[in-house]
């Protein structure tokens, strides 16, 4: 009896072939991965971006400043120079669909999940944002987040000595506290951010914030599975919680400059050239990662490297860096058009493939082509909390399957590839291995950081000059403050 998957791949396959122009350009179906129920579909984008696709220029725009875009080409076609897999992943082993099934890789989880987090959007204040404060407005106006901060500073909580109120402070209040920071300088960095677009266009938009910062944190740095209680040089106790400490590392990811391996292409085309009879998108600069890339990439780093990297999707606005959790993959025949039980079944020969509806596009030295239908498991954000614990159980994960076929040489490595989806992973990226991020600031903070007592005085002076000049947290605090909450 066919499962659920086999029932998927070939309902999708059956309407793809009556309206291949329409299927190419719809969003794909997202689902929650504990509950397999379709996700209503979230974007952080209003209608009118998403009509206007404003959304894609918007982005690509925050994306350059955040990624150093220019160091990507604006080209595309089969794999190129600038999308090769071995560009990516720890170690590249795998070349060939053969040899990935071979070795047990069509499916594969990771052991230890990245953690969710929130993006902590600019108009909330970043880390400034009191999400545990009952009357904190949480408004999409930022002007009036800012000014319930102003009329109500941490200063005067602190100085209250209101156990419930400070405990209510947002993430970077605290911190500044740790830091012994009269200044506040680490919150007025994360304020000044959301006036600067204010005071520019008048809003701040609701898409902005720190998921690059927390999508390679959520799988670089440990989980704060606890509450870690700090004491001030007065004596007195703040808490952070997980979420706090989760919004600290987001942001150290975020502003630290961090070796960077990544992949794919730029575009910023609101209307890329279409092929009108198949729907594929025909501008070479936004045809994005390869099929190819991606599936090697996948295969390779969170099947045989068991680590996770970032995905970035373009066109599909519901879907903006997200770590990768796991994925699975089946065959189907693209000449039949039907699921395939097995490699054999679903490869065709190029000189037989006479149906080929990508056939303009193919590589001049693919003999053979294969179908994948792969479902990946990402994690998605979730809202900050006063939990006093975290572990897996709270992470929030969706699925998505992408449609795509391989094309192979004549030793059956895989060269390239077509999407049967226009909406797909755009680039891919991730730090390597046993990176940290640094601030030019952390190698002041000499000593050790005893638990139970004060900051060192040569960690908070290297965290107020980090503060001021990086608007980013020391590592070594938020390493430590990692550490105690797992202790």
């Amino acid at each position: 009896m066919p499962d659920r998957f086999e029932e998927d791949i070939n309902a999708y396959l059956k309407s793809f072939q009556q309206n291949p122009v329409e299927l190419m350009n719809q969003q794909p179906l997202k689902y929650d991965a504990r509950t397999d129920q379709q996700v209503q579909a979230k974007t952080l984008f209003d209608a009118e971006s998403i009509a206007d696709k404003n959304y894609v220029t918007a982005r690509d725009s925050y994306r350059q400043r955040v990624y150093r875009m220019e160091e990507i080409s604006t080209t595309r076609a089969p794999i190129r120079p600038n999308d090769r897999a071995e560009d990516l992943v720890d170690e590249f082993m795998y070349s060939g669909v053969e040899i990935l099934e071979r070795n047990g890789l069509m499916s594969a989880e990771l052991d230890v999940s990245p953690w969710s987090d929130d993006y902590w959007p600019i108009y909330k204040g970043i880390l400034g944002n009191r999400y545990a404060d009952p009357d904190f407005p949480a408004d999409r106006d930022w002007k009036k987040n800012f000014n319930y901060v102003q009329a109500r500073p941490a200063s005067e909580v602190l100085s209250s000595g209101g156990a419930t109120a400070i405990d209510r402070l947002s993430p970077s209040e605290k911190y500044d506290a740790l830091i012994g920071d009269k200044n506040a300088t680490l919150t007025r960095r994360m304020w000044s951010e959301g006036k600067y677009y204010y005071e520019a266009s008048g809003v701040v938009e609701s898409w902005m914030g720190i998921c690059h910062g927390w999508a390679p944190a959520a799988y670089m740095l440990p989980r704060p599975s606890g509450t870690a209680t700090v004491t001030l040089s007065n004596a007195s106790k703040i808490k952070f919680y997980p979420s706090d400490i989760k919004s600290l590392a987001s942001l150290l990811w975020a502003r630290v400059r961090t070796p960077t391996r990544f992949i794919g292409g730029r575009c910023n085309d609101k209307e890329p050239d279409i092929d009108p009879n198949t729907g594929r998108v025909v501008s070479e600069k936004c045809f994005d990662t390869n099929p190819g890339a991606w599936h090697l990439s996948v295969a390779n780093q969170v099947g045989a490297a068991r680590r996770s990297f970032v995905m970035d999707a373009t066109y599909d606005y519901e879907v903006w860096n997200q770590p990768i959790r796991g994925y699975a993959y089946r065959y189907f025949n693209p000449k039949l058009m039907r699921y395939a039980n097995s490699l054999s079944e679903a490869k065709v020969q190029m000189s037989k493939f006479d149906n080929d509806r990508f056939h303009d596009y193919r590589s001049n030295a693919a003999v053979g082509v294969v179908g994948i239908a792969m479902r990946v498991a990402y994690i998605v954000e979730t809202g900050p909390s006063h939990k006093t614990e975290d572990n897996d159980s709270y992470d929030k994960t969706q699925t998505v399957t992408y449609y795509y076929d391989l094309e192979l040489d004549q030793v059956g490595k895989i060269i390239g590839g077509e999407w049967y989806t226009n909406k797909h992973p755009d680039f891919l990226w991730t730090a390597p291995p046993n990176t940290r991020a640094l601030t030019s600031y952390d190698h002041l903070a000499s000593g050790q950081w005893q638990r139970n007592q004060p900051l060192p005085d040569s960690w908070k002076y290297a965290a107020r000059q980090s503060a001021q000049a990086d608007g980013a947290p020391l590592a070594a605090i938020v390493e430590n403050l990692i550490s105690n909450s797992n202790l």
